[in-house]
């Protein structure tokens, strides 16, 4: 590779090489021409020659070209600061915290000037103790003031598990709760009845798909996994008949579609989501016409909370929705006075669609004020955790997040992952990603808002994909193959554990996939938890022995699986071995008849080591080694929480799949719709028959024996 253009793409923190995930690792060679773009990408041109020391230079000259940076993350005991200026003496700084009080600030140099023609670099330590948050500074040099903003992090991130005991829960996706009362999808009021259950179960948290606003005129496209903002609600979670402005008359022509919609298996989003529409839009039209004074000012105090965030989100759902049967290709073929939400032609499509944008905004509310109630609850119970939230690592590039800033992210190209031993050509996950200096320049605002956004009543989050606080796979659209673009790790780090702890919100990191030597240290040390499941927790690289509790890692949460992971009944017999292979995931007869032989002897370890635990219910011990063809056995549920239950994380989360024996999976990753229905099915059991079902009440009395 050319030795300027490797140069370059260190600097700008292009990955020339890296390694996959595999258990072989496979080193791959990046490709010049994707390299040439993503520099270019990034801002720094790289064609030929002449262009990349042209990009030399422009890189090398940035930090002279201004007094400041435009944002300092730093931690509390060592708050350092550089400076550029002609004349670094009588340097006055000032900081302005959240309470509105200006302060000035004492420092010391640190004596490691550097020179650049007639100006000076100065790195400056800030000695005036500061409280966790964000500070506006401004300094003064040779008689000119500067601005910028100044993050002061904790060392670690939040923390309030109790030190005396292991706590436990559940994993759950909202929108499979089934009740008798919910409109055929889990809604707030079920989550508020679901705290109550765990509460009197002795649990003490929920953990929870994302809960992101979905694409408004598609509701099919059902992926929680699939936000059009990380900042707002899916409207679908709403308790319609809780909505102030719905009457009882309301709901009387709609009992027996109701009772269609509840009694389905699957989540019928088809019909759920527009029905919901349809009446919150009755509910809209009565709020204009009302006079509840609170309400309305709850309402415009909500709207001026959210701002320019809520503002844009509301114009794209309603630009979408009227551009949705003229063009195709999302907002990227709008006509081109509708391109950004400063575009010529949106303040004109506004006043003439006043009322929609409002509509959007309405649902945002009401999303919101339903969503406090479940706090309330889970105040009011006294849970330890409470919600534990999943933060997506990204938003389609058809999405408001991406039409609301599109300077943000890089250009013509999209996250995903690279070649490994599961998908050899790499995945394209069609996710727009931050482009790493704007991002700095926008000082980090727009990752505080989705942080802050997604911890909002919880006490714990957990960051998908925690690897892209480091990098992120970069596949240009153009291009087969990408490579690794680089984030400012340290800063990227700290502004979670800021965040973390202003929202007084525990951090867990999923790092399944590709990790960075060291990457899962760095967690550690900024006590951000781990994840850990069953069937991962083997030895001889998940070929062996399943780990007995006592060697599962300390810093993490654990449940048995995942949604994208078979429950323990579809495990045991196979069913998922099967299910690939009808999609056409799976292939090979020979590599079928494998994968079912290992599953037998994963079965043989998984019977050993709840053996070896001890954790078979007394009145219903092992009374065989249930090869193929016998009965599921009696009270491997229970044993299988007991076994969990007693591992060394200080949280648990039990599935409710595995609970009620369910034998279907909840997504099939690599597939969409057309081939199995994701995101869509149901629990078995009504919410409201959960705590009297006998396999419920044994499980619970498992885990809370040893926890």
């Amino acid at each position: 590779m050319n030795a300027k253009l490797s140069e370059l793409a260190e600097k700008l923190g292009i990955a020339t090489e890296f390694s996959d995930g595999g258990l072989k690792s496979k080193k791959y060679n990046v490709d010049e021409n994707v390299i040439r773009f993503l520099s270019s990408a990034l801002g720094y041109p790289s064609a030929n020659d002449d262009e990349i020391n042209q990009s030399l230079d422009k890189f090398y000259n940035l930090r002279w070209q201004t007094a400041l940076r435009p944002i300092y993350v730093r931690v509390q005991n060592d708050i350092i600061i550089d400076v550029v200026s002609p004349d670094l003496s009588n340097i006055e700084i000032e900081a302005e915290g959240s309470d509105g009080e200006l302060k000035k600030l004492a420092y010391e140099y640190m004596k490691d000037t550097e020179n650049h023609g007639n100006l000076y670099k100065e790195s400056l330590r800030i000695t005036t103790p500061l409280a966790v948050g964000y500070y506006a500074i401004k300094i003064t040099l040779g008689g000119k003031k500067y601005d910028s903003m100044l993050a002061v992090a904790p060392e670690k991130c939040y923390d309030n598990l109790p030190q005396d005991k292991k706590i436990w829960g559940y994993a759950v996706q909202l929108y499979a709760i089934k009740s008798k009362h919910n409109w055929g999808v889990g809604d707030f009021t079920d989550l508020e009845e679901l705290v109550k259950l765990c509460s009197a179960s002795g649990a003490d948290v929920i953990g929870l798909n994302p809960l992101n606003v979905l694409c408004h005129d598609f509701p099919e496209n059902a992926s929680p996994y699939s936000s059009i903002s990380r900042e707002f609600l899916n409207p679908i979670y709403i308790d319609v008949e809780k909505v102030p402005e719905f009457t009882a008359e309301d709901k009387k022509p709609l009992e027996k579609l109701l009772q269609e919609l509840r009694n389905s298996d699957l989540v019928l989003y088809e019909k759920v989501y527009p029905l919901k529409v349809k009446m919150l839009e009755l509910c809209f039209s009565r709020f204009q016409k009302g006079d509840d004074k609170k309400r309305q000012k709850a309402y415009k105090d909500f709207c001026n909370a959210k701002g320019k965030s809520l503002e844009n989100l509301a114009l794209f759902q309603a630009i979408y929705e009227a551009e949705k049967d003229k063009v195709w290709g999302g907002w990227q073929a709008w006509p081109q006075k509708y391109s950004s939400p400063q575009s010529s032609g949106v303040k004109e499509f506004v006043s003439e669609h006043k009322d929609r944008v409002e509509f959007f905004k309405f649902m945002q509310f009401e999303a919101d004020r339903q969503f406090a109630l479940v706090k309330e609850v889970i105040d009011s119970c006294n849970m330890k955790i409470g919600l534990y939230r999943d933060l997506a690592v990204g938003v389609g590039k058809d999405s408001a997040e991406y039409w609301g800033n599109h300077d943000l992210f890089i250009p013509s190209a999209g996250a995903g992952a690279p070649p490994d031993a599961f998908f050899p050509a790499g995945q394209r996950w069609e996710l727009g990603a931050f482009l790493p200096q704007k991002l700095a320049e926008e000082k980090y605002l727009p990752f505080i808002n989705i942080l802050r956004a997604n911890m909002q009543n919880a006490g714990a989050l957990r960051i998908d994909h925690v690897m892209s606080l480091m990098r992120l796979y970069i596949i240009p659209d153009s291009m087969k193959g990408g490579s690794y673009v680089y984030y400012n790790f340290a800063d990227m780090l700290n502004i979670v554990a800021i965040e973390s702890w202003l929202n007084k919100c525990m951090v867990v990191g999923e790092s399944i996939g590709n990790v960075p030597e060291g990457f899962l240290e760095a967690l550690s040390s900024k006590n951000i938890y781990a994840l850990s499941i069953l069937w991962a927790e083997r030895w001889n690289s998940g070929w062996g022995d399943f780990r007995q509790p006592e060697a599962y890692p300390s810093n993490a949460f654990v449940s048995v699986g995942t949604h994208d992971i078979a429950p323990l009944k579809m495990w045991w017999f196979g069913y998922d071995i099967e299910l690939n292979y009808e999609v056409g995931l799976l292939n090979d007869l020979n590599e079928k008849a494998e994968m079912y032989h290992k599953r037998e002897n994963d079965r043989k370890y998984l019977l050993s080591a709840l053996d070896t635990a001890g954790v078979w219910p007394q009145d219903k011990p092992r009374s065989g080694d249930y090869i193929y063809g016998e009965q599921y056995p009696e009270g491997i549920e229970e044993a299988v929480m007991k076994f969990m239950a007693k591992t060394n994380p200080p949280v648990f989360l039990a599935q409710l799949e595995d609970i009620f024996g369910v034998d279907k999976l909840q997504n099939l990753p690599g597939t969409d719709r057309d081939k199995y229905p994701n995101w869509r099915r149901k629990l078995p059991l009504d919410l409201e028959d959960m705590k009297d079902d006998e396999h419920y009440k044994r499980c619970v009395a498992a885990i809370a024996a040893v926890r």
